[in-house]
């Protein structure tokens, strides 16, 4: 009957989820799924664009724990003293490192200026720039690339190393994942055709060399299911706590909300279901981490970039979660 079941699962993803490169479940902490799609395969990582988001959340947990950063509610101005506020601009100095992790800082911005932004030699202090202005602070404001970038920009100050070598050291060399290099663009045909890569192991860079926050991270489906299970394990991996447990039950509870949405949010992490707990770390193109604390199931779904794709969130629920319980 299982069999049939993930026929019939198998059939509808080739046919209604197209672009989806691999599925992994975890129950109990057991693999009782995994499959690829489009010829890809368990060793292939795929740009997990807003995934990524999700990934710094857990390196800002690590940096509190180890006393890189004070507490939340350090002023982000305060990690950048050689940035100048112009004189006008009172909101920026009151913006802290909590606004920036729950989607809660205004922006000058309508529209999100990306050919102006990427052309920039740093994206970091172009992120600053376009920080504060008329907004209110505590309104959910959510930022899918410019911005964010200035979390990156915290936890060098902070740590004095890069985004990835702070990764690999607290996080993904002790879960055994593997993110070799960072990857710069020389144009945006380069950037294009990394979007819709496969097999491209790295960190996006801005032009200094600082890794993005927002998107450009490359896992395989496999990585994005161990950090799942990391989060599921309360931050434990091999009897080691990589992450505190205090984090992860602070950063996955609702923060704040995208009231014309109506979706939660966490620190950087999407609030699914408060009565099971339940979360997800998500991104472009349909690319997924979800966490099911009462049904003790991890669900990675990592994806081929595509436009418009049908909601992860809703698939998950509905096709792939009621198998396994």
């Amino acid at each position: 009957m299982k069999q049939e079941q993930t026929a019939a699962l198998e059939n509808k993803v080739k046919n209604k989820y197209g672009n989806i490169a691999g599925i992994i479940v975890l129950k109990e902490n057991h693999t009782v799924y995994e499959h690829y799609f489009n010829q890809c395969s368990e060793n292939d990582p795929i740009h997990i664009f807003s995934v990524t988001k999700s990934i710094i959340s857990m390196l800002f947990g690590i940096a509190l724990e180890k006393s890189y950063i004070k507490n939340l509610d350090e002023k982000v101005i305060d990690f950048f003293p050689a940035y100048q506020i112009k004189k006008k601009e009172k909101t920026m100095q009151h913006i802290t490192i909590r606004n920036l992790l729950t989607m809660t800082a205004p922006y000058k911005y309508r529209f999100n200026p990306y050919p102006k932004y990427f052309s920039s030699e740093d994206w970091v202090i172009s992120s600053l720039d376009y920080l504060g202005g008329s907004g209110k602070i505590g309104d959910f404001k959510y930022a899918p690339v410019i911005g964010i970038d200035i979390l990156s920009g915290i936890l060098i100050h902070a740590t004095g190393k890069s985004v990835l070598t702070f990764a690999q050291d607290n996080l993904f060399s002790p879960l055994g994942i593997s993110v070799d290099k960072s990857i710069s663009f020389q144009s945006k045909e380069e950037q294009l055709a990394f979007y819709k890569s496969k097999g491209e192991n790295g960190w996006v860079s801005d032009p200094k060399g600082t890794n993005t926050a927002g998107w450009g991270l490359s896992l395989t489906t496999n990585d994005m299911a161990k950090l799942g299970q990391l989060y599921l394990n309360e931050g434990y991996w091999n009897g080691r706590q990589i992450v505190s447990g205090k984090w992860i039950e602070e950063s996955t509870q609702v923060q704040s909300v995208w009231k014309a949405r109506h979706l939660k949010y966490g620190y950087l992490w999407w609030v699914i279901d408060e009565a099971e707990h339940s979360y997800a770390a998500l991104g472009d193109g349909g690319n997924a981490i979800y966490v099911n604390p009462k049904g003790r199931i991890v669900i990675a779904v990592s994806s081929l970039f595509a436009p418009r794709v049908k909601d992860r969130v809703t698939f998950i629920k509905r096709e792939l979660e009621p198998l396994f319980q």
